[in-house]
């Protein structure tokens, strides 16, 4: 469904936030017969509605906004409305087509568009190919899952989009590029379960992609994907690292060598790997990674990595104090973990609990030497899974600060105290730079 199906047709779009707003704008521009936007969920932080917005559609709010949505020819919904609120339930038993504002831009834009989703690593992976294709004369616009709704990027000749699960879900043409990073379990609560969340996040490769490209080295992923055809990077017969003529690790696009490993200034094997997949995204829109590989070493050298996500923070007493507030499940501080392998280290973990299986997390901590502190709320219920590993000493703090507290006393001197808390923000912070801005300043009080 495009946004030029919608003329004549009684719209209702579902969401006054960012994104609300963004479709009502697009939509009122086509003609539609009707247009009403509907939100469920007003609170004292819900923005005005007001001006062009409210003459364009008129704001319906709590109950009575089911009606409007039943009622329409066509729902757009936010991708912040989750598949199991029960009003989509019993919009699909009425049979009334829901749809995203993602989905009628992708069905103008797909063959233009890099699409880029997976359970950790998009951001980073997106970011990489956006700023590696500048460097190459690709211009390109950037947006999607980054606060930028997707109906209001400018045209352009070529889009890179980080897409979540969420957005991803209602997509009935795939992208140009289709790309995967990762698979493990998330959002289980908003998609309905394991299974209906890996459904949603793999619709972007299901319409048609002219190239797929994942993450090779991502078993859960390899497992999903089955026999389909993709460029699966970190393999020998595309983009991966191996040994150099130097001898130490270097970037390769199959025998040829392009660079270092230490070019990259990003910490960790996962971000190895993210790089690995944007290099292949380049191949597989044209561009000659080996004849060019000196280019791209210097745009990789450049490539700032991204706020809260392994930021490093500088601190006089020895110690490396690392952001890394964006981890948000157990698989995540996994990877933030093994990028500071070899070194003493302290992770503080916790945050909204959301009833997540932190067996796996146990599972890889099994052989190794770390301490663990607990927060509320869900640090507690991790330090406890952890219980029993011979190697793993755990402590409880009452909130972030007294953690960071704790964790210069307990770090050797030269180690690392990391912040993947395994959980979102919410509930105690206001969102994600809340913590790490309360995580930042404990760094600095402490160290005087």
């Amino acid at each position: 469904m495009r946004l030029s199906d919608l003329r004549g047709r009684h719209v209702a779009v579902w969401g006054a936030g960012r994104e609300g707003r963004a479709a009502v704008v697009a939509i009122a521009a086509h003609a539609p017969a009707g247009l009403v936007a509907v939100d469920d969920s007003a609170n004292f932080l819900t923005l005005p509605w007001e001006g062009p917005l409210a003459a364009a559609a008129p704001l319906v709010t709590g109950e009575e906004g089911f009606e409007r949505l039943a009622a329409a020819d066509v729902v757009v919904r936010s991708p912040g409305v989750p598949n199991t609120h029960p009003w989509m339930g019993e919009l699909r038993r009425r049979s009334v087509p829901v749809t995203q504002g993602s989905a009628l831009w992708m069905a103008d834009h797909a063959d233009r568009t890099v699409g880029v989703t997976g359970s950790k690593g998009k951001s980073t992976t997106s970011s990489l190919i956006s700023h590696l294709l500048t460097a190459m004369d690709r211009p390109n616009v950037f947006g999607g899952n980054i606060g930028v709704p997707l109906l209001d990027l400018p045209e352009a000749e070529l889009y890179v989009l980080e897409l979540s699960s969420y957005q991803c879900a209602d997509l009935t043409d795939s992208p140009r590029v289709a790309v995967v990073t990762a698979l493990f379990p998330e959002h289980l609560d908003a998609h309905g379960g394991e299974r209906e969340y890996y459904r949603d996040k793999l619709n972007l490769v299901a319409h048609g992609p002219r190239t797929v490209v994942v993450n090779g080295a991502d078993p859960r992923l390899a497992v999903e994907l089955g026999d389909r055809a993709a460029v699966r990077a970190g393999s020998p017969d595309t983009t991966h690292v191996a040994t150099g003529p130097d001898g130490t690790p270097w970037f390769h696009m199959r025998d040829a060598p392009l660079f270092p490993r230490a070019v990259l200034p990003l910490v960790g094997r996962h971000n190895e790997g993210n790089l690995c997949v944007a290099l292949a995204v380049l191949d597989a829109l044209g561009v000659d990674v080996v004849a060019r590989r000196d280019s791209l070493a210097v745009a990789v050298a450049e490539f700032q990595g991204l706020a809260h996500r392994l930021t490093e923070i500088p601190d006089p007493s020895g110690l490396t104090f690392v952001d890394d507030t964006l981890a948000t499940s157990p698989y995540a501080a996994m990877h933030a973990i093994d990028a500071y392998e070899g070194r003493p280290l302290t992770v503080i973990v916790g945050g909204t609990d959301r009833g997540l299986d932190y067996a796996p997390l146990r599972e890889h901590l099994a052989e190794r030497e770390i301490t663990v502190i607990g927060i509320p709320d869900s640090g507690p219920r991790i330090v406890a899974a952890l219980a029993g590993l011979p190697a793993v000493r755990t402590e409880v703090a009452e909130d972030l600060v007294a953690a960071v507290g704790l964790a210069r006393k307990l770090t050797p001197a030269g180690g690392v105290v990391l912040l993947s808390p395994a959980a979102p923000s919410y509930g105690r912070f206001r969102n994600f730079e809340h913590r790490s801005e309360v995580f930042a300043q404990a760094v600095a009080d402490t160290a005087r």
